[in-house]
C-alpha cells in the first residue's frame, strides 16, 4: 500500500517515536508498505512518522545513489544498501563533520547542505527482532542519520544555521499551507 507523504507542520514528524513490540504480523506489511511508499516517491530513507505512524521504524535504499560520481567512494556499498532499521539507537557518531546536501520527502521541492558526522555507529532490530550492531561511514551514515533524525522528531531544516531558518520560512509556511507541487500524493496537518 502506497501511503501520503505527511508534509512539514504536521505534529506527527515533531514528536520522538516510540519503540515498536518486535517481532509481529503486522510489521513486515508496514515495512513493505514504507519500501513500497518510499519508491513511489522517488526516496532513498523512509521514516515511520513520514507516513503518519509514530513508530520507530525507518527503511533506507540507497542504491539511487550508487551511480552518482560524487557518490563513487561508496558506491559498492549503495548498491546493495537496503534495510529496515527498527527501534534503533545511534550509539556513536565520529569523524570530521561535513556538508552534504539533503532533502526530504514531507519538505519537497527544499535541498540544503546539513553538516553531520562521517561515520556511525547503530544498533537496532531486524524485522525477526534479531538485534544487530553495524558501523556505517559516509553516504551510508548520511542516510541513517537524516532517518534517525526522524524519528527523534527532527528535520533536517531544524540543523540549519539561524540565518538559513529565516530565508526559507516562507517556503516552509507554503508547505504545511498546501501549497506545494510533489510527485507523490501528501497529507498535510497529520497530528
Amino acid at each position: 500500500m502506497v501511503y501520503p507523504i505527511v508534509a512539514f507542520g504536521s505534529p506527527v514528524l515533531k514528536r520522538r517515536a516510540k519503540n515498536v513490540e518486535c517481532p509481529n504480523d503486522a510489521l513486515g506489511g508496514l515495512v513493505d508498505s514504507m519500501f513500497e511508499t518510499m519508491y513511489a516517491s522517488k526516496g532513498v530513507g523512509l521514516a515511520a512518522p513520514q507516513i503518519g505512524f509514530g513508530t520507530r521504524i525507518f527503511v533506507v535504499d540507497g542504491s539511487p545513489f550508487a551511480d552518482d560520481p560524487d557518490n563513487a567512494e561508496d558506491a559498492e556499498v549503495l548498491k546493495s544498501f537496503k534495510k529496515v532499521f527498527i527501534n534503533p539507537e545511534i550509539l556513536e557518531e565520529s569523524g570530521d563533520e561535513w556538508a552534504f546536501e539533503e532533502g526530504c520527502l514531507s519538505i519537497p521541492d527544499l535541498h540544503e547542505a546539513v553538516v553531520r558526522r562521517e561515520t556511525l555507529r547503530i544498533k537496532y532490530q531486524d524485522l525477526e527482532g534479531r538485534w544487530h550492531e553495524e558501523t556505517y561511514s559516509g553516504v551510508p551514515a548520511r542516510i541513517i542519520q537524516h532517518e534517525y533524525d526522524h524519528i527523534e522528531g527532527v528535520l533536517f531544516t531544524d540543523r540549519l544555521s539561524p540565518l538559513k531558518k529565516r530565508l526559507i520560512q516562507g517556503r516552509l509556511k507554503d508547505i504545511a499551507a498546501g501549497k506545494v507541487s510533489a510527485n507523490y500524493r501528501m497529507k498535510f496537518n497529520v497530528a
